[in-house]
């Protein structure tokens, strides 16, 4: 896994909807669920969606940790 897209997801913020100004890292199992069965949307942000999805799923949290604690978010 490229280590770049690591860092977006605990970096770039949710434009839209509920959980807005929510980092990605951050967001609920249950909302990234939803968009898994309604659809993510196109482009990086669904890819970082979607990527979310799936770490959160397989508990690989813990890949983003180093990071989470290095920028402090």
């Amino acid at each position: 896994m490229d280590s770049k897209i690591l860092l977006e997801l605990v970096e770039y913020k949710m434009p839209f909807g509920k959980y807005k100004d929510q980092k990605i890292h951050k967001l609920p199992a249950h909302y990234l669920e939803w968009f898994q069965r309604e659809g993510f949307p196109k482009g990086k942000l669904g890819m970082m969606l979607s990527t979310m999805h799936e770490i959160k799923l397989n508990g690989l949290e813990y890949l983003l940790e180093p990071l989470i604690n290095q920028k402090r978010f």
